[in-house]
């Protein structure tokens, strides 16, 4: 039986349309869906020809024309060198009759006419381009939009990250790295988070978006407190350990606004809808002041502070406090400390504030220096105790609980202070 092949054909009135149709779905400005459609035939005839120069490509996507025009000099009979580029005469009055040697011949040419091989590859052509207008569509669309909080929905989850899908169909990623302790997403919900960043790697964007950055929790109080979406208050810095606490510093521009308490709001009601989503971060909101001193004594809270010492140039300070308030001022897991350091800026250390009158015959950690390494030192320092009789007034047990030091090397550092002291 007798098979018969059908040849590939091209319609350019179809294709058009289908250019029309990506141009609606993907906002192809029309300048660009003209010069995408010229630019790959052009290619294809190139490679065929070895140079579309004496060609036209006329397009009208508005209505669905294409015209091809092959561009030739006539020369006379038997001088054809190039058929490309030339025309005989004999052949060049068929067409009209009354054409000159030296003369140039416009003539429409089918694009079906170039052949199986050239519909092929104008076919790889345009698909290859219009992933990349696809690809430069979406990083153009989401590269300004940085900050910005997204609703989207869950596509799907897995152990590293999660597919996010926005309204209009566009993927984002959520790294595990940026999802908050807790969070837990099942194919079909809705989730909030905010665009992180936008990676545009060989040509192909990533859409990153984040829960831990300090930026959704500011946006989410844009949110919530009118008096920051009005301008009447302002988040001078946000600081976040996610999932665990969090520290904002806020200014108002009205005298009349406590900015702290409008952040909070009544009973705590604005801010709690935040604490839920953040699966229980504790947020804490504290006045802005330009005075860097004042700010660290804020952003130590609850802790009490006696006395700051400042560095400007190195942007270090030493605070003394009494010793029942280190702890506060630490901090679980010195979660305090650093939020406090991240907000104001400055490497701060605390001190337990010794008085001199009961401590006289007391002894500087610094001067065991040559029998305890100065790091050792300088982690007790960190947790207040300044002097031997500091370390000897506590239990084994706290100084083990306090410090990051192991049990033996607590064990040694008493030892060798008890032993000054039987001296």
């Amino acid at each position: 039986m007798a098979t018969t092949k059908t040849k590939s054909t091209l319609n350019p009135v179809d294709l058009i349309e289908s250019f029309s149709e990506f141009k609606e779905t993907k906002n192809i400005d029309r300048a660009t869906l003209v010069g995408v459609l010229e630019e790959c035939f052009r290619s294809v005839i190139a490679k065929i020809n070895g140079t579309d120069e004496n060609y036209d490509v006329i397009v009208n996507p508005d209505k669905g024309d294409l015209e091809i025009y092959q561009n030739r000099v006539v020369v006379a009979d038997g001088e054809v060198k190039n058929p490309n580029m030339e025309i005989n005469l004999t052949d060049a009055r068929k067409i009209d009759e009354d054409y000159e040697e030296g003369e140039e011949v416009s003539q429409k040419v089918e694009f079906q006419d170039f052949g199986r091989r050239a519909i092929l590859t104008l076919r790889q052509t345009l698909a290859s381009r219009i992933l990349e207008l696809e690809h430069d569509t979406l990083y153009n669309k989401f590269k300004d939009r940085v900050g910005e909080v997204i609703h989207g929905e869950v596509y799907q989850s897995w152990k590293r990250e999660t597919l996010v899908t926005d309204d209009e169909g566009n993927e984002m990623i959520l790294p595990k790295t940026e999802q908050v302790p807790g969070d837990f997403f099942r194919k079909g919900e809705t989730l909030r988070a905010v665009i992180s960043r936008v990676d545009n790697t060989n040509g192909n964007p990533k859409i990153i978006i984040s829960r831990t950055d300090p930026m959704f929790l500011q946006r989410m109080l844009e949110t919530e407190v009118p008096e920051i979406h009005d301008g009447l208050i302002a988040i001078r810095k946000v600081a976040r350990i996610p999932g665990e606490r969090a520290k904002v510093a806020v200014e108002s521009f009205d005298d009349r606004i406590d900015p702290v308490g409008a952040c909070v709001g009544v009973k705590g009601n604005r801010i709690h809808g935040i604490v839920r989503e953040l699966h229980g971060e504790n947020i804490d909101v504290l006045p802005w002041t330009s005075n860097a001193q004042l700010m660290i004594t804020r952003a130590l809270s609850p802790a009490r502070v006696n006395t700051i010492n400042m560095n400007e140039e190195e942007k270090k300070a030493e605070v003394l406090l009494d010793s029942d308030q280190i702890s506060l001022a630490i901090g679980k897991g010195g979660a305090n400390i650093k939020l406090a350091s991240i907000l104001t800026g400055y490497v701060i250390d605390v001190y337990r504030e010794i008085d001199e009158e009961i401590d006289e015959d007391d002894i500087s950690l610094d001067q065991f220096n040559d029998d305890i390494e100065q790091w050792v030192i300088d982690e007790l320092r960190k947790q207040g105790y300044a002097t031997a009789r500091q370390i000897l007034g506590t239990s084994r047990e706290e100084l083990v609980d306090k410090t990051d030091l192991e049990e033996e090397t607590i064990d040694e550092i008493i030892r060798i202070l008890s032993a000054e002291f039987e001296k």
